[in-house]
């Protein structure tokens, strides 16, 4: 666990890219109707979400301004119209970490990936994996013909066991460098990227700040506190590392990305991260649906949020030429870097 994050009031393990929720913000002082259950997940949000500034100068969002347009939409709504009405609503603000969840549907807005090019292929990565690769800890790793190392995580949705690193890292022990594939992992376990990433610096390492709510207002927050990625006491890659992202990296991926900007031999290729920079909290409505929201910011090493993700050192899209021939060109962008 980062060091800094051991004195924050609520105990977080993960930036969840899936539909987990963590800790509780309950809200019992409203009825349970259309209007009760609308002004109980405004309220909420208007409360503890963190990202109200960022918003506004980004997309004009004026919550208020949605309190009044949106108020007349939920009078004689029935379940499912009540759930798209208040999901229309949260979706306002573009974050992958706000959704509304009930029996039927999760309300989500997914606009930081879908609105643009996917930058991945499964199809063009099977050509590279091949059928004998290895597998540890849902990882899927071999070395390519060039000697190059190749490993990937497609999530960060469970943690490794420093044996499992051991034995991956020691079996690409001869490469000239190493590949690590995150495009399109949508999160998981934050414990599970810093345990990666701390494979690949040698020292105590400030990669960047966080803070969390302190209060009601939308400006009430802690003093932000250091993240500080403590270096692996197990085996430790000291050869050039290529880090490939997209926009499909958000959440737990998104703050891997953000850890490898700081070790010293890793380069970042690809495009842009999807971004996803607070950590969520949960609460429930009078009706029992739950929401999740983010709730406490987090900032690169210059103090720079990265909730709108995170630029690569080197910008290399997946050309259609290249895809059509079944390869991928930010893959070999990664290799001509090694020779």
């Amino acid at each position: 666990m980062l060091t800094e994050y051991k004195n924050i009031f609520v105990v977080l393990l993960a930036l969840i890219g899936g539909m987990s929720l963590v800790s509780c913000v309950d809200e019992n002082d409203y009825e349970d109707t259309s209007s009760g259950n609308f002004e109980a997940l405004w309220t909420v949000m208007d409360e503890h979400y963190c990202f109200f500034d960022e918003k506004k100068q980004e997309l004009g969002v004026d919550w208020n301004e949605v309190h009044t347009r949106y108020a007349s939409m939920v009078k004689g709504t029935d379940n499912e119209q009540l759930f798209e009405v208040l999901a229309r609503m949260i979706g306002e603000l573009k974050d992958g970490h706000v959704n509304l969840y009930s029996g039927f549907d999760m309300g989500r807005n997914w606009s930081w990936k879908e609105d643009y090019p996917s930058n991945f292929s499964e199809e063009i990565y099977d050509s590279y994996i091949g059928t004998d690769y290895r597998i540890s800890a849902g990882m899927a790793y071999r070395i390519l013909d060039d000697n190059i190392g190749y490993m990937r995580v497609a999530s960060f949705g469970s943690e490794p066991g420093n044996g499992n690193l051991d034995e991956i890292l020691y079996h690409f022990i001869a490469c000239r460098s190493l590949i690590i594939d995150i495009r399109d992992n949508g999160g998981g376990l934050i414990s599970a990227a810093e345990k990666l990433a701390s494979r690949f610096i040698n020292e105590d390492t400030m990669v960047g700040y966080m803070q969390h709510k302190t209060g009601k207002g939308h400006n009430d927050f802690s003093k932000r506190e250091k993240q500080i990625l403590k270096p692996s006491q197990n085996i430790r890659w000291q050869k050039p590392v290529f880090v490939l992202t997209n926009r499909g990296v958000f959440s737990a991926a998104n703050e891997f990305t953000k850890y490898m900007k700081e070790a010293p031999l890793a380069t970042i290729i690809g495009d842009k991260t999807g971004g996803g920079a607070g950590m969520p909290f949960s609460s429930e409505l009078p009706n029992g649906w739950g929401v999740r929201f983010s709730a406490c910011p987090m900032f690169d090493k210059d103090g720079k949020s990265t909730e709108n993700g995170i630029e690569p050192d080197i910008y290399c899209p997946l050309t259609d030429e290249d895809h059509a021939k079944r390869i991928d060109s930010i893959i070999e962008k990664a290799r001509s870097l090694t020779r």
